[in-house]
């Protein structure tokens, strides 16, 4: 039975990497995996972009926009040929109708849905993508990074040239050096919002 699953994080824990793993490994089995990621941020690229991690592995994505219906993208994909998985980057990005779209690949088309993404934004609130997939997901994985103090970190913290929380602004921005992860305890020191 296929399932969707939601792969979540702080910033910086690897979520990248373990996606574009997974999906060698199914490759290296003679298995079709189709990989997407957020063009949230891309505005005016192509249908295709690229999913890297820090670490130098990366690989080709279908973008995925608000406007695009997963489930019949992926039965149209399918009806081409095999489909033995579908990745999602930056599932945070997902509109909530786009999550049980995914939903519905599993239920319906049998295949895999991973959703690899971040829980929270700088501000310590849910994203709806992230929402939604916590809500409805089968099965939910944590991925763990460490705050400098050696406690598991689980908030993100926006970060100015100087280091210093950035508590206001839009709830996405893209230059990820800007972002650090810290445990609860020192995200609240940090950005004094609670």
């Amino acid at each position: 039975m296929a399932k969707l699953y939601f792969i979540y994080a702080a910033m910086n824990a690897g979520k990248s990497t373990i996606l574009l793993q997974s999906a060698y490994n199914y490759r290296e089995r003679g298995m079709q995996v189709m990989l997407w990621t957020s063009g949230h941020y891309r505005e005016g690229q192509e249908e295709t972009a690229e999913i890297s991690s820090r670490i130098g592995l990366n690989a080709r994505a279908h973008l995925y926009r608000e406007e695009i219906d997963l489930f019949e993208a992926i039965t149209a994909m399918k009806n081409d040929g095999a489909v033995d998985a579908v990745f999602i980057d930056e599932a945070q990005f997902l509109a909530p109708e786009q999550v049980w779209q995914l939903a519905r690949v599993a239920d319906q088309l049998h295949i895999p849905v991973m959703c690899y993404g971040l829980r929270t934004d700088f501000q310590g609130k849910l994203f709806p993508g992230s929402a939604e997939l916590l809500a409805i997901a089968d099965q939910l994985r944590e991925v763990r990074t460490i705050c400098h103090c050696g406690r598991k970190a689980t908030m993100t913290a926006r970060v100015d040239p100087e280091g210093k929380a950035i508590t206001e602004g839009q709830q996405v921005e893209v230059e990820k050096s800007r972002y650090v992860s810290l445990c609860r305890k020192h995200w609240e020191a940090a950005t004094k919002i609670h």
